[in-house]
């Protein structure tokens, strides 16, 4: 009994020991711990380009460890259908000719330069404006640039100003819609649309979007109508060229004084 006794209090001695060892030690480790943290904010205040670097250290650790849970095939394919591209070899001849003469000029990919030729030539029937003037309207513009900006604001493509054309933008999910080509080309025409029904002619309505654009360089509307006689002069030669074999009437490209059609609409 006694030894029983005296054995119970041995391990009750060293339970209690073992307690305090442990408390202590935890006590110890977790003001070593602050003194630790203390120390590298003190380093990091004093050397703001180790905080830097720290910063950059963590975000590729956590970016890291992100990418292949974010990543998947299904993803990928997403991101394709949104591509604005396609095969300059599936336009009519003419469009194919203009698509790869300003490919050429402009530094420009073919494939997502198809869809704007071709959105151009939708945009110019329902209009009534030549489509090659609009793209000559974006080559001078932008060069082709979907994401251009002027330093007076304007963006895109045509060079649209997102504060005068917030309505208009609205319809395809706001002021961010400047710089998706599609969206841009459509608002830019439907604004030269607007300024020439309203001023009377296409002509005169150029002037008035050069001043929209606040493009007051001089030469602005003769290199827009340079550059769309040169347009014309590719697509009169391959309609002449095919004409032969397939019919094809030429039609004349619009000149300076063109009067804007009265009873033309857009549905853009």
């Amino acid at each position: 009994m006694i030894l029983l006794t005296n054995t119970f209090k041995v391990v009750r001695l060293i339970a209690c020991d073992a307690r305090d060892g442990f408390t202590e030690i935890t006590r110890n480790g977790f003001a070593l711990l602050g003194l630790v943290v203390v120390a590298m904010i003190l380093t990091l205040t004093i050397r703001p380009q180790l905080q830097v670097q720290a910063k950059a250290q963590l975000m590729a650790w956590l970016e890291a460890r992100q990418l292949p849970a974010a990543w998947s095939a299904s993803r990928s394919f997403v991101a394709l259908q949104r591509t604005t591209a396609g095969d300059p070899l599936d336009l009519p001849a003419e469009q194919a000719s203009v698509t790869y003469w300003l490919s050429r000029k402009y530094s420009v990919a073919p494939e997502p330069l198809s869809v704007l030729v071709a959105e151009a030539y939708q945009l110019g029937e329902r209009t009534q404006i030549a489509p090659t003037l609009i793209l000559a309207m974006v080559a001078i513009e932008s060069n082709f640039n979907p994401f251009a900006q002027s330093p007076l604001g304007g963006q895109g493509l045509m060079q649209i100003r997102p504060e005068q054309q917030s309505e208009k933008l609205d319809s395809f999910g706001g002021a961010m819609a400047a710089f998706d080509p599609l969206s841009n080309l459509r608002v830019g025409v439907r604004v030269l649309h607007e300024l020439a029904l309203a001023k009377g002619s296409v002509h005169a309505g150029l002037a008035a979007y050069a001043a929209s654009t606040s493009n007051r360089e001089g030469s602005y509307l003769d290199r827009v109508w340079q550059e769309e006689q040169r347009l014309a002069r590719i697509t009169q030669s391959v309609r002449q060229a095919r004409a032969p074999g397939d019919g094809a009437t030429a039609r004349t490209p619009p000149v300076r004084g063109q009067a804007a059609p009265k009873s033309a609409s857009i549905s853009l």
